[in-house]
Order: structure tokens, then sequence, then C-alpha cells
């Protein structure tokens, strides 16, 4: 016989299931497009949470595609090399060598998700934007400043992406893409990939997994966390300089996204177990949602 306490524990799990239920049939059949950077990169437990989510979202009918950076570990590569990294506004400045070293860790990091992820039952394939013409750049100046083989993207063929989720693959994107003009390999920062994809595919959902809690109207106050807000709340925080550092260009690319096409933008903190299930299936949710209506 179960015992009270047992009988309680059981049904807040059914509880937690029945709460996920309007969530799954909202979003069943539909592209999300996953961020996946920061501290959830290069710690392995997070890693495998972070996969495990995947698994699950994948399994319950969502068609998730994964972009990752590998900022770190190419910093980390590079030291090895005895060559320094350097960044002007955020992008690393990338000469020939950089990029190879660039291609060489993304191609590394990319097949150990993908293989973290058939180690749990799910068909991935990795692939970099230079496959089958998936993202076509232009050279990005930071400040008016070359700052080397940095892509700016302006092309996104889809037809690869399309092809492996319609016969039930998960895509897991390197941000390298080639020149519109040149052919030439550029390094592509991995927000800026994955807004592009996102927009590209109309994905119902992008989440950038990063290493803070989600957008603050004071950075500085951890209750000031906003949960939710419109397109037009967000430009206001960029207009009255509510926001800065890293947080600036990501938030103002979730805008950019969301101008065309993409519906909903989470910024979530990747180092909080299973934040993706979190925020998906829960009503209260966590880190900060940009929405353009409340979904239900």
């Amino acid at each position: 016989m179960v015992s009270n306490d047992n009988l309680d524990k059981v049904l807040e799990k059914a509880q937690t299931l029945i709460e996920a239920l309007p969530y799954i049939q909202k979003f069943n059949g539909k592209k999300i497009v996953v961020k996946y950077g920061g501290s959830a990169m290069v710690d392995d437990h997070l890693k495998y949470n972070v996969i495990r989510d995947v698994a699950l979202l994948k399994l319950v009918g969502f068609k998730p595609i994964i972009v990752h950076g590998g900022g770190k570990e190419i910093s980390s590569w590079l030291a090895k090399f005895g060559k320094e990294s350097e960044f002007i506004n955020g992008f690393r400045v990338t000469d020939e060598e950089t990029l190879d070293v660039a291609e060489m860790v993304l191609s590394k990091v990319n097949k150990s998700l993908v293989g973290m992820m058939e180690k749990l039952g799910l068909k991935a394939v990795g692939i970099s934007g230079k496959d089958a013409g998936l993202l076509r750049c232009e050279k990005k100046l930071a400040g008016g400043k070359d700052i080397g083989y940095v892509g700016d993207v302006k092309e996104v063929d889809t037809t690869i992406l399309d092809t492996l989720i319609e016969n039930d693959f998960i895509p897991v994107v390197a941000p390298i893409g080639s020149g519109l003009t040149d052919d030439h390999g550029y390094n592509i920062n991995a927000d800026d990939a994955a807004c592009a994809i996102a927009t590209s595919v109309e994905a119902e959902k992008l989440v950038f997994l990063t290493d803070i809690e989600g957008v603050f109207v004071d950075p500085s106050d951890k209750s000031t966390l906003i949960s939710e807000m419109n397109l037009a709340e967000a430009q206001e925080l960029i207009d009255k300089g509510v926001v800065g550092g890293g947080m600036l260009p990501k938030l103002s690319n979730c805008i950019e996204a969301m101008k065309n096409g993409v519906s909903r933008v989470h910024m979530l903190d990747g180092r909080l177990e299973h934040c993706l299930l979190l925020e998906f299936f829960t009503e209260k949710g966590i880190g900060t949602a940009i929405v353009k209506e409340p979904l239900f």
C-alpha cells in the first residue's frame, strides 16, 4: 500500500505532467532553435542535462535545431598555440590562423554534442554553416574596424535543415559560414547564427542559454528580473540605456528575430539544471521571455 507521503509525491509528479500538457499541445510539431553556449557547454554535468532536455522536447513533438558556440575552448586552444585572443566590441578578431583553430574546435564540439544525443537514442547530424550553403556571409565590421574573417549572415538556405528535420534528425549547427562572393570561411557569432536560422525556418521559439538569469531592470538587484515583456518593452529597455554590455547585442538580436517572424524568444540561465523544461512546461517559467502575445 502506498504511504501518504509517497502518494503526495506521486500526485505532485502527476500535477507537473498535467501542467505541461497545454504547452506540449501548443508546440507539438513546431520548430525551436536553441543557442547553446556558456557554462552549459563546458560543464559535463550541465551539458548532459541540456541534452536530456532536448531529448524530451524531441520526444514530445518539438522539432529542435541546436546552434552551438565554443568561444572558451577556442581561446584555450589559441593559447596552446601561443596566440592571444583579441576582441573588439565583443567579436573575436579572426585572421587565417584563428579561423583554422575555430573550425577545428567547433567541429570537435559539434561531434561531441552529436555523440551525446545518439547515446540517448536521438538521431542527430552535425553540420556547419558551410554545408549546403546554409549560412552565406559578408565581412562584419566592428565599430567600423576590420576584424578579419568574421561573418555577417546575409543569406540562409534552409534546405539541409528542412531535409534533416523531415527525416527525424536533429540538426546541430556549428557557426562557420561561407562568403557570399569569395567562398572563404567566416567565423560567425553564435547568437547571430541562431537568430538568422530561427528567422529563416520561422521558428516558434528561439532560446539562448547564457550564464545570467535573464534581463534585469537593475542587474545588482536580483528581484528586478523581468519574467516576460513584449517587443515595445524590450526596445524601451535599450532606448533608455537600461541594458548594456553583452546583454545589449543579445537583446537587439532577439528583437530583430521577432520582427522577422520568430514568435517567442527566451533567455535562460544554462547553469540551472533542466532550464529548458522549466521554461517550456511550467506556468511560472524561469529567465526572461519576449513575447508577441500571451500563450493562453
